[in-house]
């Protein structure tokens, strides 16, 4: 055993933080043998593996260990007992695992420390400090900005994630102040996570500045009466006792009793036997796998674990070669151009992504492209950066060298990314067709690796590229931040130096590469080949061209609009002071509480933690079904957003060159499959109110043409009617009844002809609210009648209608026993959350009885958007927008009824072949000048 001290290096991995990470990182993984969940510890084995492989070189560990936390309750809550209070409650599924990532530090043959009454942060601060006091250096593995108070003199600390150092620089570019003063900046400014309360009011930059102004906290606090800001000065003064408190929560204890010493901590090799015995026990296949080669020994034979439609990440992973920004190539004239063009025509297959001066495809300049296709072998091919000019932040307007010119270039790949046997491969490819179209070129065949990661894990995490990257490839990409800069002096990409860009462009095609060539054969072992090839990938190029299409706007008409909602908010506002007995600002949330909680008296008034009551819409529509002062709040508030949210913003998004608004679809914007449109939003203009349907009177046809609007009738009521199998449901829309007519006449025993306008608007509220999960609580806000009542709908509706019952009941048992649901067409939506107690699992259970209906009907509109340019390719007619359960269209006139009969046609047939619905779907139509007109 060597005696720590000179020359000897510890490394302290934060136990907690790998677990987590792992948690949240990885699909959910269950133990085939038992239905054990082990995904955590699968992550966390991988991730300790890879750091003991990993190259250290001179900061290799003589001595490690991983230390956890033992049990929530320490000496912190003795202190001060609400420390911590604000924390979740661990996942069901992450429990069982935390002692199994004990064992498996064990198994790894790493010391595994902890503590009763002491975080690991305390473990963590004692050991570092006998570290250095034994002449030692240390290597934190970490990322917590709790434990940077401890860096300077021989500790560091390493973000194993991001492959990062962090030292004294580093933590004073977090914190403002020197690591011995983080404790001071903590103290002042809290932490909402571990609920230290702090100084309110002051936060971490205005506390680095006192404390770098006064030395210290203790000398800010004794002078706290000189501090000039009045409000500063009282908050000091009274919280001082808090204060002083707070410093105590966050300072760490360097003086934990410990029951073993540095020299226990020695790195020892694993014993193999042991390690692979625990990752064979764990049904650890792929990972054994990989241990087994590195330690020399044949791995052992473990069966598949894999569960259906989640998959190990790293199970297909192939060999690679360590992604090195540094080797990627310049590539800087014709000859090299043509070199890789030759070698992607031989490959069949390149990743290919574009740089822009920005993010709105119809405005952005193309900057340059890279192409990879191996990976770690990949290029990038300047175009049009500036070059560098001393006495200009922004550069000149010159281009850089070494670049080659962009019409040459393009002229060249044009047949590469046109040629039909060589697939395209990228990373949200919609953006980059779009910009390849805007020069002449139709990019095809494509493939696009957030469209697979969506298919396969939606509702499992994000699908953007640094998020994939992190997850999958246990890679942090270069950050756009690092070459763009943020705020006043951020420049666009044409500005970065060309050696800049090439290690950040080139980068994102390996990585784009080494996603696609992971998911790729995984999209077959998840069973969403057919949802990827069906609904995702062919849909690309629908949305780029109805995306480049746009739709025409009147300025003059959402000009006019935003002054007569000005009226509208003035008159609302006069209303709401009569009715309050006094003027004030109806914005003002703070003076709104107090007229309705101090002088009304209004029930259920909450403070926050500014002092002011909560006034959102909750607390509004709550109060709105007793009282018409809220309720005219609610409306003007709907006003105000009408106005900013479009009328006013509208006109700022119509295109100079156009003339029209160029939305953007999300394909993969939400778990159920349903598009999302940005920048701008244009399907959640409200239309349930009158102002609200008024917006679409700005979105007009040319001279000479026509909008037309094709409309799903109920589609979502349709396909509960089938997969609920309600069969008076069902024959109410073979018949072609009212249907919320239908269901008020079942529920409330009112005759068909005796039917009242507000009867049927109450059943169409459960219509609708019943697919969503709705509570009487929901049900009570949205047709502003007492919660008893609208509760006694609810469940009168579920007597009338049992199979609904029983179908929410199943897809909630599927749920929690296979951590997903699906549509009638296949689409895999994963619901982790599903077992979540408290707030969550409401929303978690709602979520997974919607999703298979909301899926489906997104499956078909897909389905139609996808088939339509086929079939309205003779006709003088362009699909403009998708909104929901519509689609808009652009014709000319007198075309307006061919293509009305065949685009219903496509609509209505859309289902089919795949799914036979036992209802008919059934579009209603319409035509007009403007989409108003035509909805």
């Amino acid at each position: 055993m060597t005696q720590f001290g000179k020359g000897c290096h510890l490394h302290l991995i934060d136990g907690s933080a790998f677990i987590f990470r792992a948690f949240h990182a990885l699909p959910p993984l269950t133990r085939k043998s038992d239905g054990m969940p082990v995904g955590a510890v699968q992550g966390f084995c991988d991730m300790l593996r890879r750091y003991l492989d990993h190259d250290h070189g001179n900061d290799a560990p003589t001595h490690i260990a991983v230390i956890f936390d033992k049990g929530s309750h320490t000496f912190r809550n003795d202190l001060y007992d609400q420390y911590k209070a604000n924390r979740e409650e661990m996942p069901e599924d992450l429990r069982p695992q935390i002692p199994l990532t004990r064992r498996a530090t064990e198994a790894f043959n790493i010391a595994c420390k902890e503590i009763e009454g002491f975080e690991a942060d305390d473990i963590i601060a004692t050991l570092s400090c006998q570290a250095r006091e034994a002449g030692g250096r240390v290597t934190i593995v970490s990322s917590d900005k709790d434990l940077m108070q401890l860096v300077g003199d021989g500790v560091e600390m390493f973000d194993a994630m991001k492959n990062r150092r962090i030292d004294r620089e580093g933590v004073e570019e977090k914190f403002g102040v020197s690591p011995d003063k983080v404790v001071d900046v903590q103290a002042l400014a809290g932490d909402s996570v571990d609920n230290v309360p702090g100084a309110p009011g002051i936060g971490i930059k205005t506390a680095a500045l006192l404390i770098n102004e006064w030395g210290s906290l203790e000398e800010l606090l004794e002078n706290a009466e000189q501090i000039k800001q009045p409000k500063r000065r009282q908050t000091l003064i009274e919280k001082r006792e808090q204060i002083e408190l707070s410093k105590r929560l966050v300072q760490l204890d360097c003086e934990t009793p410990l029951e073993f010493t540095l020299d226990d901590l020695e790195v020892r090799d694993p014993d193999p036997e042991t390690l692979l015995g625990f990752l064979s026990e764990m049904e650890f296949r792929s990972l054994s796998k990989r241990v087994a080669e590195t330690l020399g020994r044949e791995a052992p034979v473990i069966p598949d674990t894999t569960p259906e439609g989640a998959n190990p990440p790293e199970d297909d992973a192939p060999d690679a070669p360590p992604i090195d920004p540094e080797a990627y190539e310049q590539v800087s004239d014709m000859a090299a151009l043509e070199r890789w063009i030759e070698k992607a025509r031989d490959r069949g297959w390149v990743a290919v992504d574009t740089e822009t001066t920005g993010l709105n495809e119809m405005a952005c300049g193309l900057v340059g492209i890279s192409l990879c296709i191996e990976a770690g072998e990949a290029c990038y091919i300047p175009l049009a950066h500036r070059a560098a000019a001393t006495d200009d932040l922004f550069g000149s307007d010159d281009l850089a060298e070494g670049q080659i010119d962009m019409d040459k270039a393009l002229e060249a790949l044009k047949p590469l990314f046109e040629d039909p046997a060589v697939m395209k491969i990228g990373q949200n490819m919609k953006y980059d067709a779009k910009i390849f179209a805007r020069y002449g070129i139709e990019i095809a065949p494509i493939d696009d690796t957030m469209l697979m990661s969506y298919a396969m894990n939606a509702g499992l995490h994000g699908h953007g590229m640094d998020t994939l990257s992190e997850r999958y490839l246990s890679h942090t990409p270069i950050p756009i931040k690092s070459l763009l800069g943020s705020g006043k002096s951020q420049i666009t990409f044409d500005r970065v130096p060309v050696a800049d860009a090439v290690k950040y462009a080139a980068e994102d095609a390996d990585i784009t590469l080494r996603l696609w060539q992971l998911f790729k054969p995984q999209l077959h072992r998840a069973h969403v080949t057919r949802v990827y090839e069906g609904l995702e990938r062919p849909l690309v190029p629908v949305l780029a061209q109805m995306e480049m299409a746009g739709i025409k706007v009147d300025r003059d008409v959402l000009s006019r609009m935003s002054g007569a909602f000005n009226q509208k908010m003035a008159q609302l506002e006069e209303e709401i002071h009569e009715l309050a007995g006094e003027s004030f600002n109806v914005g003002s949330p703070k003076q709104l509480g107090e007229i309705l909680f101090d002088k009304m008296g209004l029930e259920g008034g909450k403070k926050g933690k500014t002092g002011a009551y909560a006034t959102g819409a909750d607390v509004l529509e709550d109060l709105a079904t007793e009282h018409d002062l809220p309720a005219r709040v609610l409306d003007w508030r709907q006003i105000s957003k009408l106005k900013s949210t479009y009328t006013d913003a509208l006109q700022e998004h119509i295109n100079k060159e156009t003339g029209r608004v160029h939305t953007s679809y999300l394909i993969a914007g939400a778990n159920t499959g349903r598009l999302a449109s940005t920048d701008p939003n244009l399907q959640n203009i409200p239309v349930r109110s009158e102002e609200g349907r008024r917006i679409r009177e700005a979105f007009v046809a040319p001279e000479g043409k026509t909008l037309v609007s094709l409309d799903y009738s109920q589609i979502e009521l349709r396909i509960l009617a089938h997969m609920a199998e309600i069969d008076a449901l069902k024959q109410a829309f073979r018949d072609g009844q009212d249907i919320h007519a239908m269901t008020a006449s079942e529920m409330f025993n009112v005759p068909m002809d005796e039917m009242t306008p507000e009867v049927r608007r109450q059943a169409k509220a459960i219509n609708f609210g019943v697919i969503y999960g709705i509570s009487g609580f929901g049900l009570a806000r949205n047709l502003r009648i007492p919660r008893s009542e609208a509760q006694g709908f609810i469940d009168r509706y579920f007597e009338r209608f049992p199979g609904i019952k029983a179908y929410m009941d199943e897809t909630t048992a599927f749920a929690k026993e296979h951590k997903r649901v699906e549509t009638l067409f296949g689409r895999v939506i994963h619901t982790p959350e599903i077992a979540a107690k408290g707030p969550r699992a409401g929303f978690a259970k709602r979520a997974a009885i919607n999703a298979p209906i909301q899926g489906t009907a997104a499956d078909i509109i897909r389905r139609a958007m996808i088939r339509m340019p086929e079939a309205i390719e003779s006709l003088p007619a362009t699909m403009l927008l998708q909104v929901h359960d519509e689609l808009l269209f652009e014709v000319e006139a007198g075309a307006e009824d061919s293509l009305i009969d065949a685009a219903r046609k496509v609509m209505e047939a859309a289902a089919e072949p795949v799914v036979k619905l036992d209802v008919p779907l059934v579009v209603d139509a319409g035509q007009g000048a403007n989409w108003a007109a035509a909805h």
